[in-house]
């Protein structure tokens, strides 16, 4: 079957392609498109023509199954121009998405009409590269050369609403978009066409204009290198003729690459793609998630009611008290007040959010919910108390889950009645935010309720991973050493600002001591304390003697480093050096790149001994944990990548 079929309405023909599940430009695809040109062009009965896609979705972009491999012709700059200069002015119907090389070949278009339900974008730097088919040089020409700018170097998709209003697309449709697009493009055969996209003038903004975004986008891209070369090919686009930038922009794709971050980009791309279907679950049907539960309002499950009201599931918020219940609406209305008052969300969507949550004490509210999670104090004896009062609460059905960061869930399910129903689910603060999820099954969890989890990670847009039983699961277990690998370096002598300097160097947002202050010193060092009172042999870190001594993190104005009131900057401490000057025994020597290396080497020295250990399935799946709960840079591939390249 083709993937490009024509056919005919009157004067206007209809260019349909259907490439399943994305319609991705594929060979054949562009090939298919190719001699749809040269058909329609030495048709005399049509003068117009609307690309059209079948399915979900329209051209989405690159096919992913060439990626790496030699390109093979047509090559799609040589289409978005072939395109371009037909004979007959064609028309991109929009629906779904337009992304990378589906949105260039719909500027290839005269015009441009979509749904109001479809995006469109140029996402390439996000795997490493630069559109490679004219998006930094005809995006200027239709958008201008700022809204290029944001559009190119951040990668994120826009809706076809404002799309409009950037000029990227020249009508908004809510209703059939064939008939639309026809129209449309039988409408525009009676006025004078536009020029297109390439005979566009630009006005080129000045040399501080380009100063200054160089500026922000080195500080959004923190290491990667591909937004500011997109920078630098919307400013050849400004600049000179569009032949021009258009060789520029070409080989700057082709530059680009075959280069490690590309590589790299690639590799957490296919895990993703991978990760929220696992081949051991295809065939596997989830349970149906029509309402749940959520136990807790504080900062965790208020987070966690607000993602699952983000995917449209109505909520039962359940305390121990209504002065506890109180609080944990405030908490839940403040996250949906914030995104209002961030545009992220309407008034009366953040209104609908909440009018979607029942809160209560009583525990038999829950009696008819589909899954509930469990979202307490970090104490077993809470959780234990907990899942007492769900085992009667609850349909024996039900899906009962726990988030826990440490706790060994087999546990907390130690007398839960029908214990297949039972899973860990490891959530990362904010809840809302953080695109992370563990999934932590017991040896009793059914397939049916591993499965769910999946389902459920689907549904709030987060990226699972399924991890085994162990202390801190597979992130905190990493976290943990490659804190203690940090601390070890100070006590040979290496100052924390040099450490802290070194991973934001290489990357990461903050430095390990950075991060603790501002989450807390105190929260692992009450986990240790916890392990020592059960027991174990704990020896005593750096840290203990930090908050022994009242230095917990920003919260007190000093942890690692002193903190004025008010500012959240770091500055270097005399009382942590006193306080810890017994403790630090060499005087070690290292420089950043090096220190770096050393805890990423031993992050992924807990990474393969997780994998040993069969914690963790694959070395991709470390990977996505540490980049998405933890801050690794993304353009870095995650330990497992980077240390294994």
């Amino acid at each position: 079957m083709s993937v490009v079929t024509i056919a005919r309405q009157g004067e206007i023909a209809i260019v349909t392609v259907d490439n399943p599940p994305v319609n991705a430009l594929s060979q054949a695809l562009r090939q298919g498109l190719w001699d749809a040109v040269g058909t329609l062009d030495a048709d005399p009965q049509v003068r117009a023509v609307v690309l059209i896609c079948a399915g979900r979705t329209f051209i989405a972009g690159a096919d992913v199954t060439e990626f790496g491999k030699p390109p093979q012709e047509p090559h799609l700059p040589d289409l978005v121009d072939r395109i371009e200069g037909a004979a007959k002015p064609w028309v991109a119907a929009i629906h779904g998405s337009a992304l990378g090389g589906g949105f260039e070949v719909a500027m290839g278009c005269r015009f441009r009409v979509g749904l109001d339900s479809a995006s469109v974008g140029l996402p390439e730097v996000s795997l490493g590269i630069v559109p490679g088919a004219s998006g930094t040089v005809r995006t200027p020409r239709l958008a201008g050369v700022e809204t290029a700018v944001d559009l190119v170097t951040s990668g994120k998709p826009v809706k076809a609403t404002k799309a409009l209003t950037m000029g990227l697309i020249d009508a908004v449709f809510a209703g059939d978009l064939q008939a639309n697009a026809v129209a449309f493009a039988r409408d525009a055969l009676t006025r004078d066409l536009p020029p297109p996209a390439s005979a566009r003038p630009i006005t080129p903004p000045d040399a501080g204009f380009w100063d200054d975004h160089r500026k922000a986008v080195a500080k959004a891209a923190k290491g990667a290198e591909a937004p500011l070369r997109a920078l630098d090919c919307l400013r050849k686009a400004a600049e000179a003729p569009f032949a021009e930038a258009m060789a520029f922009e070409r080989q700057t794709f082709l530059d680009l690459r075959g280069s490690d971050q590309a590589a790299a980009l690639r590799h957490v791309f296919f895990a993703e793609r991978a990760a929220p279907r696992p081949a051991h679950l295809k065939d596997v049907d989830p349970l149906p998630l029509r309402s749940a539960g959520v136990i807790g309002g504080g900062t965790m499950g208020a987070g966690i009611a607000a993602a699952l009201r983000d995917a449209g599931i109505p909520v039962t918020l359940i305390e121990r008290d209504d002065q506890a219940l109180e609080r944990g609406i405030s908490n839940l209305r403040a996250i949906f007040d914030g995104a209002a008052k961030r545009g992220k969300l309407t008034e009366a969507q953040a209104a609908d959010r909440m009018a979607g949550v029942s809160a209560t004490t009583d525990y038999a509210a829950l009696s008819d919910a589909d899954l509930v999670i469990e979202a307490v104090f970090e104490d077993i004896a809470v959780k234990c108390a907990v899942f007492a009062q769900l085992a009667t609460a609850c349909r024996a059905d039900a899906m009962l889950a726990t988030n826990t960061s440490y706790l060994n869930p087999r546990l907390i399910a130690d007398d839960l009645p029908n214990p297949h129903r039972f899973i860990g689910l490891h959530f990362f603060s904010p809840a809302n935010v953080m695109r992370l999820l563990e999934i932590v099954p017991v040896p009793e969890t059914s397939d049916r309720t591993l499965a769910t989890g999946f389902a459920l990670a689907r549904m709030l847009g987060k990226i699972p991973v399924q991890s085994g039983i162990c202390e801190g699961f597979i992130g905190n277990r990493i976290l943990k050493r490659y804190r203690a690998s940090a601390e070890a370096l100070v006590r040979q002598g290496i100052a924390i600002a040099e450490i802290d300097a070194a991973m934001r160097a290489y990357g990461f947002a903050m430095g390990p001591f950075e991060a603790q202050d501002l989450g807390g010193l105190d929260i692992a060092f009450l986990q240790r304390e916890g392990a020592r009172a059960a027991g174990q042999d704990v020896p005593e870190t750096l840290g203990d003697i930090l908050v022994r001594a009242g230095r917990k993190g920003q919260k007190t104005g000093g942890g690692w480093y002193d903190y004025a009131f008010g500012d959240r900057r770091p500055q270097p401490s005399s009382a942590v050096a006193d306080l810890l000057a017994g403790a630090i025994t060499g005087a070690t020597s290292m420089e950043g790149d090096a220190i770096a290396r050393h805890l990423v080497g031993e992050m992924a020295a807990e990474g393969q001994a997780i994998l040993d250990e069969g914690i963790a399935a694959r070395a991709s799946d470390i990977d996505l944990v540490e980049i998405h709960g933890y801050g690794f840079p993304r353009w870095r591939g995650g330990p497992m990548w980077a240390v294994n390249r």
